[in-house]
């Protein structure tokens, strides 16, 4: 049974979601665009004064979810799988990486719940994640951490912070403070699109239904030397589904490592890598905003899963899923968030293996 700090969690959570069904939110809403462009040059300023560092990140993580060992501080409920990735050779018009050499490759993957309760319910509105492993023929690596929102909740790393502090449990009254995360909601309008986004779509029944997006931009590099700005998702060939509000309500806490189990004993499941070609004006450094849905898209190869094995038991399980490596060809954009992970997700694991 979860302990009473993540019960009175997640009776926070919940009822801050029913705050923005009823209009928290959407009255943000309206000045969205506007709101979040003036908010990163406020939020960077706020960051000069008050520095998020990976330490202070983690500690607050552990802080909200409380500590529980030997597991990851975020996305800590989850399920690994295994398969192969073939790349479109096409794209090797734009990057040179060995991902798109047509040749099949290995992949370790894992499926996620957002947040650090490892007995969170498969119900909760919340972003599910995909990371990626693949390994080349050369011994090198690359690694995907995608979500299933196409966009993320802070512009900046202080942002990502403050929503975790804003979430701490008060020792005095064993939950959240209400008042400290809808100030956290008020001042951080980078948060609002993927609050809406959560609130208007229902989580899909099966991993199997979900598409998964970067939401970062990265850059591809061809054998030329040249550079674009892409962005990429990963699209199931199962289709994109949705529970249902009745369905929503009645599921089990835990169906969702058992539905992807039970999808793969009838084949292999799997997905259309496809990536999209920035041009200029598109935000680079921002993974909250949107790009414009008229950008030229690549079909860059084809994700094939083909078993899953409970979290703790699967190879996964090892692996600090840190987007900066990345294989020759493809190399990050300046995003401060995008940078950032590399250096939380490192103490985050560190902390882990301590734990063992």
């Amino acid at each position: 049974m979860p302990d009473k700090k993540v019960r009175s969690r997640r009776n926070f959570l919940i009822s801050i979601s029913q705050l923005a069904a009823t209009g928290f939110v959407a009255s943000a809403t309206a000045t969205a665009a506007a709101a979040i462009g003036m908010s990163v040059r406020q939020l960077e300023s706020s960051e000069k004064q008050t520095e998020a560092t990976a330490e202070k990140v983690v500690d607050a993580l552990q802080d909200a979810y409380g500590l529980h060992p030997g597991q990851r501080r975020n996305h800590t409920k989850g399920v690994g799988a295994l398969g192969t990735f073939i790349g479109n050779p096409k794209v090797k018009e734009i990057s040179r990486s060995g991902l798109f050499s047509g040749e099949k490759l290995d992949i370790v993957a894992r499926f996620s719940i957002a947040g650090g309760d490892p007995v969170a319910s498969d119900a909760e509105k919340s972003p599910r994640g995909m990371a990626l492993e693949f390994r080349l023929p050369d011994g090198s690596l690359h690694h995907m951490t995608m979500l299933s929102t196409p966009m993320f909740f802070a512009a900046t790393p202080k942002t990502f912070l403050d929503k975790f502090i804003a979430l701490a449990i008060n020792p005095a009254t064993g939950k959240p403070d209400p008042a400290k995360f809808k100030q956290f909601e008020a001042s951080h309008p980078d948060n609002v699109l993927q609050t809406k986004f959560l609130q208007e779509n229902n989580p899909p029944p099966s991993y199997a239904n979900s598409a998964f997006y970067g939401i970062h931009a990265f850059k591809f590099i061809n054998d030329a030397g040249k550079t674009m700005i892409v962005k990429f998702r990963f699209v199931p060939q199962d289709g994109e589904k949705q529970l249902s509000n009745a369905q929503l309500a009645s599921m089990p806490r835990n169906f969702l490592e058992q539905a992807l189990m039970e999808r793969m004993r009838t084949g292999s499941v799997n997905w259309d890598m496809i990536v999209t070609i920035g041009e200029p004006g598109d935000p680079e450094t921002n993974p909250t905003l949107f790009w414009p849905k008229n950008r030229r898209e690549l079909k860059a190869g084809t994700l094939t899963l083909t078993s899953a094995t409970p979290s703790d038991l699967a190879g996964s399980y090892q692996i600090n899923y840190d987007p900066l490596i990345v294989a020759d060809g493809i190399a990050p954009t300046d995003d401060p968030i995008l940078l950032f992970r590399s250096s939380s997700y490192a103490t985050s694991h560190t902390r882990r293996i301590r734990d063992l």
